[in-house]
């Protein structure tokens, strides 16, 4: 199924527009990611991508439908969205955790079935959380909480995953493990994961598809080797940039050396 956005305006407030007339197109079973700088709109658009806002015109459209006809159960179980540094209740397993993602399949008594034990159990295992599934959340590592809210997002068993700047707040080493998790599962999956990051190398080593956005408009998009130039990178962020060759041509390395 196709995911776009056509045409999108928002604002927060009257005659301050945030998005202004944006149209994306989302790469089916790949990873894309959203980049610029604070406050272009990154994580508006994601927001509207999964209906937690209402665009002033425009729309998003699955398999050219329009989200708004969307039932909220069935929205629910067609994209799975991670906001920035969420929190759990006192005392919750990660395990508790995982299984809130099974409630848009549960009937009205909510009682658990096999299949939803199933994927409760893959969705650990994906994420390499099995042996820690009775610990509580609140005692986890930065890294570890981030994978578990991963698997409560991949027990919704989605075919889209939104992530808003999942590497927030965690180290150089967390960070890759999170981004590292991303790739295993879109290339085991295929799911197709849209994720907001700041790091350009992030966008650049594990996505497959970047969007530029500035000022609440799209600038360009295309492949890493293509959005990551001395050229395009001065542009976007305002800074004067090294262009490294990464593990393959298709995935430059980006060292910011001096502000514009």
């Amino acid at each position: 199924m196709s995911l776009e956005a056509r045409d999108l305006w928002f604002s927060y407030r009257p005659g301050v527009p945030i998005l202004q007339g944006l149209s994306v197109l989302v790469p089916q079973g790949k990873i894309t990611a959203l980049i610029g700088r604070n406050g272009c709109g990154k994580s508006t658009l994601l927001k509207l991508m999964n209906r937690l806002l209402e665009p002033d015109s425009g729309g998003v459209f699955v398999a050219g439908r329009d989200l708004r006809t969307f039932g909220t159960k069935e929205l629910a179980q067609t994209m799975a969205h991670l906001t920035q540094s969420p929190t759990a209740p006192a005392g919750l397993t990660v395990k508790e955790l995982v299984e809130f993602g099974r409630h848009p399949y549960r009937g009205f008594l909510g009682r658990a079935t096999a299949r939803d034990r199933e994927v409760v159990e893959w969705a650990l295992e994906q994420t390499a959380l099995v042996e820690l599934a009775e610990r509580e959340v609140e005692t986890l590592s930065g890294g570890q909480r981030q994978r578990a809210w991963i698997a409560m997002a991949l027990a919704q068993d989605t075919e889209y995953l939104l992530l808003d700047e999942p590497t927030t707040y965690l180290d150089i080493a967390h960070q890759l493990e999170v981004l590292e998790l991303l790739g295993q599962l879109n290339e085991s999956s295929g799911k197709t994961i849209i994720m907001v990051v700041h790091d350009p190398n992030h966008a650049s080593q594990y996505a497959h598809h970047v969007v530029c956005l500035a000022e609440g408009k799209l600038l360009r998009e295309g492949t890493p080797a293509e959005i990551f130039t001395n050229a395009h990178v001065e542009e976007l962020f305002g800074v004067i940039p090294q262009i490294f060759p990464g593990s393959s041509p298709e995935k430059p390395w980006c060292v910011p050396l001096r502000t514009r």
